[in-house]
């Protein structure tokens, strides 16, 4: 092989969607680390940024990283105008995952935009009128499992929408 095979071989360009679908395989092999890599590269293409960062918040959430998967939907939902269908989608996962928090406040303001957007959507009257009629309690371990096991149509439902293999 000559030395300008190899100099062409190495230059080879990683597209950002490449680098998101990338991204979406690690996530699914439980590779969290690694796809939130991968997505913070891809979310460099503003027509990826949404996604990437959702995508992002996802791997957070499912690695039991609460807080860093809040930051990250909050930084989706301010990324770009999505979708309505987009941005309601990752205001429940924010708000259940706010709610896993027990940051009851912030969890009623995501859940009442989606009401006014989208009122039949999901459990969200249901879960307004909950969170409405008692006091905060401290998130806990038990709080997070529980969270995390009832809201996997809500993940799937995002997944689906972001563009995640069925």
């Amino acid at each position: 092989m000559t030395p300008e095979f190899l100099n062409q071989q190495s230059e080879i360009v990683v597209t950002s969607a490449e680098r998101y679908e990338r991204g979406l395989a690690l996530k699914n092999a439980g590779l969290h680390k690694s796809a939130i890599d991968q997505f913070e590269l891809a979310k460099a293409d503003p027509a990826l940024a949404l996604k990437s960062y959702a995508q992002i918040g996802l791997c957070f959430k499912l690695a039991g990283r609460y807080d860093d998967a809040v930051a990250a939907f909050q930084k989706a939902l301010s990324a770009s105008a999505g979708s309505s269908k987009e941005t309601v989608q990752i205001l429940y996962v924010l708000g259940r995952t706010l709610e896993a928090l027990g940051r009851i406040a912030e969890t009623l303001e995501a859940y009442r935009w989606i009401r006014r957007e989208d009122p039949e959507y999901r459990d969200v009257a249901d879960r307004i009128e909950q969170l409405s009629s008692r006091r905060p309690a401290p998130a806990g371990p038990k709080r997070h499992i529980e969270e995390r096991a009832s809201s996997g149509g809500a993940l799937q439902a995002l997944q689906h929408l972001l563009g995640a293999p069925k």
